[in-house]
């Protein structure tokens, strides 16, 4: 079994080859294929973690689309004085099929 962990977006995914992940935005148009950056290798029992060999492991994914998250209510409320304040966010996301670990 071969997988690797990447980072992405400040975050870091377990990926295979052909598994589908949502990424923070990526600036990539769709179709296009970015490469990934590993932590760690793991091919079979072999497990890789020192950055040299790391350098060598390229991780390919292709961009499938643009998305945005759900929406998150954000809200802030102080006793007493009137305060009250209401926020929404949705963060832009990025699917990517991982295509190779080399």
């Amino acid at each position: 079994m071969v997988y690797a962990v990447v980072r992405a977006g400040g975050r870091q995914e377990k990926v295979e080859v052909g598994s589908v992940v949502v990424l923070d935005r990526v600036q990539a148009a769709e179709g296009e294929t970015i490469e990934l950056p590993a932590v760690l290798f793991v091919d079979g029992d072999a497990v890789t973690t020192d950055a040299d060999a790391l350098a060598k492991v390229k991780v390919t994914a292709e961009v499938q689309g643009d998305l945005r998250g759900p929406k998150i209510v954000i809200q802030k409320f102080k006793n007493k004085t009137g305060y009250k304040k209401r926020q929404g966010h949705r963060q832009d996301l990025t699917r990517v099929k991982i295509t190779g670990i080399k």
